[in-house]
């Protein structure tokens, strides 16, 4: 006797919507913590004990439960188990099946794909500064396929597109408006703000500290101020030019004079230039120094872009407005200071989020209350 299952839209489909989500949000956490370190998410293939190395059974490593069971702790050296870990498989199951119960099943698969992306990209900004644009390369494409697939979806809150190409165009036009718009907004901010003079009235110390451990960048340390490599240098063309009056290189001192030092090397007054990956040390003494910042991360227009490829222009000025309004609660609830670095790429995350649930619709209300729609 055939088995007999029931339609999609009945709720019980709920359930395995939820659980493929605490998996992938297992997967995602070997994702996060990976990728920023450069390291294969397939090799070593099972999950470790970041501090004793320790491969992870599979009953160690079950979504949620696991961390429950061995109460947030490593069952080799009793280690603690960050609780990013079970808050990213909570988040993405969660998100699973909102998507589920919300959109129609020819867009499960891609609307899936792009919260776990999104959630990957949340924690890697939030705890790195960074959003990989390899993960907003491929989201924009599937973004693009979607709205293929189901035209509607880059246009929730407008007119009702009925052939596959009207929902492509949407989708195009929305990563144009995405990728540039923001894109206009960095080039803008450097200008403005894209570098940071420090004098003093006397002489400080200064030096490059390498980093402490894996999860560590290497700093560049100057009266006692530590700034991360990722924090300074987001471009190749960026250059921290340091007012030296003494240069330690290797132990060895080589005068003073301008100091420039790039992402990988460095170049001394007298013309001579070292990469730094075959120094052993760098320090000395400064009356000031140069430094390049951002007002925001090239990543963001990427992601930006990726969001407008799900969903259209409307979509991209909704999550940019949402995502503003985020991060300035963040800010006052957090207390953080104007020129303090804040990921921006979370809060963009959090307002795509915010139109896929229920914004558009908030969206589609205003439009009409003026008379637009």
């Amino acid at each position: 006797m055939p088995l007999i299952y029931p339609p999609f839209e009945h709720s019980v489909w709920i359930i395995p919507a939820v659980m493929i989500g605490a998996c992938i949000g297992s997967f995602l956490n070997v994702v996060i913590y990976r990728v920023p370190l450069g390291m294969s998410v397939n090799k070593p293939s099972r999950s470790f004990c970041p501090l004793c190395k320790n491969q992870l059974t599979m009953l160690q490593n079950m979504p949620v439960v696991s961390w429950l069971f061995l109460r947030g702790k490593c069952a080799h050296c009793s280690a603690p188990i960050p609780f990013r870990y079970i808050a990213v498989e909570i988040v993405t199951a969660a998100l699973f099946g909102l998507v589920w119960w919300m959109f129609p099943p020819q867009v499960w698969v891609f609307l899936w794909v792009l919260m776990a992306l999104l959630v990957a990209i949340t924690w890697i900004d939030a705890e790195h500064l960074i959003i990989p644009t390899n993960f907003t390369w491929a989201g924009s494409v599937v973004g693009l396929a979607a709205c293929a697939v189901w035209p509607q979806l880059p246009a929730l809150a407008g007119y009702n597109p009925e052939v596959w190409w009207q929902g492509l165009i949407g989708g195009g036009i929305g990563w144009v408006a995405g990728f540039f718009g923001l894109w206009a907004v960095v080039e803008l901010g450097k200008k403005a703000f894209g570098k940071k003079a420090m004098k003093f009235d006397k002489e400080v110390e200064w030096s490059l500290q390498e980093p402490e451990g894996d999860d560590d960048p290497m700093c560049f340390i100057i009266d006692g101020e530590a700034m991360p490599w990722w924090d300074i240098f987001s471009r190749k063309t960026d250059r921290l030019v340091v007012d030296a009056t003494e240069v330690v290189l290797d132990g060895e001192e080589t005068g003073g004079g301008q100091l420039v030092i790039r992402e990988t090397g460095i170049e001394l007054s007298d013309g001579r230039s070292f990469e730094l990956e075959k120094m052993v040390s760098l320090s000395g003494r400064a009356r000031g120094a140069v430094i390049p910042r951002e007002a925001m991360g090239m990543g963001d227009p990427h992601l930006l872009g990726m969001i407008g490829a799900f969903f259209g222009w409307t979509g991209v000025f909704f999550s940019l407005f949402a995502a503003s309004l985020f991060a300035i609660i963040a800010a006052l609830i957090g207390r953080i200071g104007f020129g303090k670095q804040l990921p921006f790429g979370p809060f963009l995350a959090m307002g795509a989020v915010a139109w896929m649930f229920g914004g558009w619709r908030l969206w589609q209300w205003y439009m009409n209350f003026v008379g637009f729609l």
